[in-house]
């Protein structure tokens, strides 16, 4: 039997918090938001396509779990569109605490294949959209004296893999980018930290064909593919106060592809 001194667990230790997660309508965009509504944050989910998926998960999100949730459709990669995420923020609710840096494409194709628009577009949304992101959630995040950032990049973005090149940059500069808000928005009390998931179990893999499947399962020591809600308990691991002196730093949620 736990002692009389320990305290019980607070179930819902984000309540009242806003976070906004870009990405959100499906995979691990979903799982974080479902996964920060369960502790009680309020969430602002954003995605450019599937705006009935994202309505949908809002309304859900709001009756399962007594928060307030908000469905914005806008192209992370157009700056004029991810300002109105944050005015929107802004106006309902006055506040914004954690900012999840989902969003992001493939733009598969082997060096001599690459299109200056693919390499346009990738960049676009996986780095320069997430960049935005930062700069518009730490302006509002900078009136409380606090907040979290975590930015979603990938193991890839650490090691690289064949024929995807352009993602791979994208995510390894969002690595670069996480490092340098780290430093610059620590004294504003704004901790900023990425995750950098492995092999998950979302849409980005299904009809990969089998043998290659085969030899990324062989590649990892757990001898699994993640689950997107997996990638989502570190994420929101990485905004709870349980993690209040981490800053800067590269979470890989990989089960061990790069041991």
């Amino acid at each position: 039997m736990p002692s009389e001194s320990m305290s019980t667990p607070d179930r819902r230790p984000l309540l009242g918090l806003v976070a906004v997660v870009t990405g959100a309508s499906r995979g691990i965009g979903a799982a974080t938001a479902s996964c920060l509504a369960a502790r009680g944050a309020n969430v602002v989910l954003t995605c450019q396509h599937n705006e009935d998926a994202l309505v949908n998960s809002a309304v859900a999100l709001e009756a399962a779990h007594g928060i307030s949730a908000l469905a914005i459709v806008a192209d992370n990669a157009d700056e004029s569109q991810v300002a109105t995420v944050y005015r929107a923020v802004h106006s309902k609710f006055k506040r914004l605490d954690i900012l999840v840096n989902n969003a992001g494409i493939l733009g598969d194709a082997m060096i001599g294949m690459i299109t200056q628009s693919m390499l346009d577009r990738v960049f676009a949304v996986n780095l320069s959209g997430a960049i935005n992101n930062m700069q518009l959630a730490a302006r509002l995040m900078r009136r409380n004296g606090r907040g979290a950032i975590i930015n979603v990049s990938s193991i890839m973005g650490i090691r690289g893999n064949p024929g995807q090149v352009t993602y791979c940059a994208s995510k390894a500069g969002l690595i670069g980018a996480t490092l340098s808000a780290a430093k610059e928005l620590a004294p504003h009390g704004i901790r900023v930290n990425a995750v950098a998931p492995g092999y998950i179990d979302t849409d980005l893999i299904c009809g990969l064909d089998p043998v290659l499947h085969a030899q990324r399962i062989a590649s990892i020591c757990v001898g699994r593919p993640g689950s997107a809600e997996e990638v989502a308990r570190a994420i929101v691991f990485l905004a709870s106060d349980e993690a209040s002196y981490i800053t800067g730093q590269v979470l890989g949620v990989d089960g061990g592809m790069v041991i």
